[in-house]
């Protein structure tokens, strides 16, 4: 009966930690009034260096995370998005992703 308890404890997690990593768009949402600054603002180009930002409503969900987190690591080089991906936790960045990904495109 043990082993039946544990097997379900483990079961519970791993579909959490599955749910968890789907993201949650609503609270990304809410995270995502800073990027919004930038990437919410039509035909938006940056003051330094000079460069267009993209749009990232309907943008593929695992595209944006991975990007968020090559920004965090450093693989991916801008300061101002390395440094707002350096606050951001795994999950954060599931969360905005999946609400960029269902966001409309503009």
């Amino acid at each position: 009966m043990r082993g039946l308890s544990v097997l379900a404890l483990a079961l519970a997690g791993a579909l959490t930690t599955a749910a968890n990593a789907a993201g949650d768009p609503e609270r990304g949402a809410t995270l995502a009034d800073t990027c919004m600054g930038c990437h919410g603002i039509a035909d938006y180009n940056n003051v330094y260096p000079t460069y267009r930002v993209p749009k990232l409503g309907g943008q593929n969900a695992a595209y944006l995370a991975a990007s968020l987190k090559a920004y965090r690591s450093g693989d991916r080089q801008h300061p101002t998005m390395r440094a707002q991906a350096n606050l951001m936790t795994d999950q954060d960045i599931a969360d905005l992703a999946a609400f960029f990904s269902q966001a409309p495109k503009r």
